[in-house]
């Protein structure tokens, strides 16, 4: 009876390693170096549905099955809440797992180094960026202001007589590409007045004359534009964006301010994703980019080609941090 149960025993604990084993080498490297994902990948949105995260995973993971680049199924899930900081937990929580990755954007660095997140871009694997979106300040139609220099002038005459909205937290995206521009410009960083509306309720803001202006993501201001309810100021690319209507939107640059903010767009791994199955992704991401499918794509939502693979995209990461984290100490918002 001993040696039955002693025998069941090894035979459990055998399943058990094979199945350990069968879960090791499906996120890892084949005996010839390269990796194959073996079932689906889990692509993680850290924000609710609708916004840039959500579009971008979602997009992705259609073209990639409708061109057939990656043949296993990509499931885009939901992760919302703390700016980003609760899909990045769970995804860090996968360390190892070649079959999940999250998008990501700025936040990625803005909410750690405003000390509401323990994980940062360099707790994760970079995989590659995808694009290019750009910040735009936009006014009611009937505004006094015609462009970013009359804005600015009155800003620096007069700071307090001005209200900027945005749908990010303080010290976030919609916040801090106003006050990299402004401060270009000569407006005091520090007197620049800034309220967040995550509700939904920023575009009624302006429109109701409550505040003046709107820091915001280029795709969110076309339609308003089209239907004459708002104009845009200025955008924050370092040249003319193409497109209906993006065209018409004049640069900070070309308006005389020697300054730019891209919202860069990129996917991540959890830590510690093995090294082929970077190189696995990397390539895949690249045939995205480069494809018809995806440059559609980008003409829909107005968004510019900006691959990097993950080495450049560590690089790029490191040096947009040193100069977050600088702009953050000066108004008081970094840690």
């Amino acid at each position: 009876m001993k040696k039955t149960i002693f025998a069941s025993v090894l035979t459990v604990s055998a399943l058990a390693f094979a199945g350990c084993g069968s879960e090791d080498t499906a996120n890892t490297a084949g005996e010839d170096g390269t990796f194959e994902p073996s079932k689906g990948i889990e692509m993680v949105a850290p924000a609710g549905s609708g916004g840039g995260w959500d579009t971008t995973a979602r997009e992705v993971a259609r073209v990639f099955g409708e061109t057939g680049i990656i043949d296993e199924n990509m499931t885009v899930i939901n992760r919302e809440g703390g700016g980003g900081a609760i899909g990045w937990a769970y995804v860090h929580a996968k360390e190892g797992d070649a079959h999940s990755m999250f998008v990501a954007s700025p936040p990625l660095m803005f909410v750690p180094l405003n000390g509401q997140s323990e994980h940062g871009h360099e707790d994760f694997t970079p995989l590659a960026n995808m694009i290019a979106d750009y910040g735009a300040f936009a006014v009611r139609e009937d505004s006094e202001f015609e462009d970013l220099n009359d804005l600015f002038d009155q800003m620096k005459d007069d700071p307090e007589s001005i209200t900027v909205i945005g749908t990010s937290a303080p010290g976030s995206m919609d916040h801090m590409q106003f006050v990299r521009i402004a401060k270009a410009a000569g407006v005091d960083p520090t007197k620049i007045k800034y309220v967040s509306d995550q509700e939904g309720g920023a575009l009624t803001a302006v429109l109701n004359g409550s505040v003046d202006v709107f820091s915001t993501g280029v795709g969110e201001t076309i339609e308003q534009v089209r239907a004459g309810n708002i104009k845009v100021l200025g955008v924050t690319a370092e040249e003319r964006m193409e497109g209906e209507v993006l065209s018409e939107f004049p640069t900070a640059i070309e308006q005389g301010i020697d300054e730019s903010f891209v919202n860069w767009r990129g996917f991540f791994g959890p830590p510690g994703m093995d090294e082929a199955a970077v190189d696995y992704y990397e390539a895949k991401f690249q045939e995205l980019s480069e494809s018809e499918e995806f440059a559609e794509v980008r003409e829909k939502y107005g968004w510019n080609e900006m691959y990097m693979g993950s080495e450049e995209y560590s690089e790029f990461l490191e040096g947009e941090k040193e100069e977050i984290a600088a702009l953050l100490e000066e108004i008081g918002l970094g840690q």
